[in-house]
């Protein structure tokens, strides 16, 4: 079965029941703990993708690792998923659930990259503009890119707007060498 179609299957699946039971909040929150984990530990990581490990001592590691830190339902999951040997899917998983999350909540992701750090007032304000023209919320990150140069590329979900200096002198070169002298 192709990776894709896994994460789907288990985030919705989990995003169901979390509706059902009126925990989305709760479980949300429990979602992003373990995407951390799994992003900022190479170990975890590495836990979850060996073949030399057996499943229920990664059940174990798992367990102790989330116990008291989520909710109960959060741990059943994670250990169901390790049960039908899908632990090396789990990143993935929680990816594609704060997906169908922001979906549920109308909420807009946007990033905003500039060639230098740009200041909260001014990042603030781009998000209030950006929240009033998609009349919805937006969740805001910036990077930083010294290659645009100058300016900015903003990206909202599928959409880009590229005001970054080095796109303006790419297009300026393309129109010189395209022009024939007369």
């Amino acid at each position: 079965m192709d990776q894709s179609k896994i994460n789907v299957r288990y985030a919705k699946a989990f995003f169901t029941l979390a509706k059902e039971k009126g925990l989305t909040l709760e479980l949300r929150k429990d979602a992003g703990l373990i995407s951390s984990v799994c992003e900022s530990s190479s170990d975890f990581k590495l836990l979850l993708e060996s073949p030399v490990i057996k499943t229920s001592q990664k059940s174990e590691a798992i367990r102790r690792i989330f116990e008291g830190k989520i909710h109960a339902l959060s741990i059943n999951f994670l250990l169901l998923i390790a049960e039908n040997k899908r632990e090396n899917y789990i990143p993935g998983i929680f990816r594609y659930l704060e997906d169908l999350y922001r979906r549920e909540e109308g909420i807009k992701s946007a990033v905003l990259t500039s060639a230098q750090p740009l200041n909260e007032l001014l990042v603030a304000q781009i998000k209030e503009i950006l929240e009033k023209e998609f009349k919805s919320k937006v969740e805001l990150s910036q990077k930083v890119d010294q290659k645009l140069i100058g300016g900015f590329v903003l990206r909202v979900e599928d959409k880009q707007y590229d005001a970054s200096l080095s796109t303006q002198l790419k297009k300026i070169r393309e129109q010189l060498l395209h022009t024939e002298l007369k």
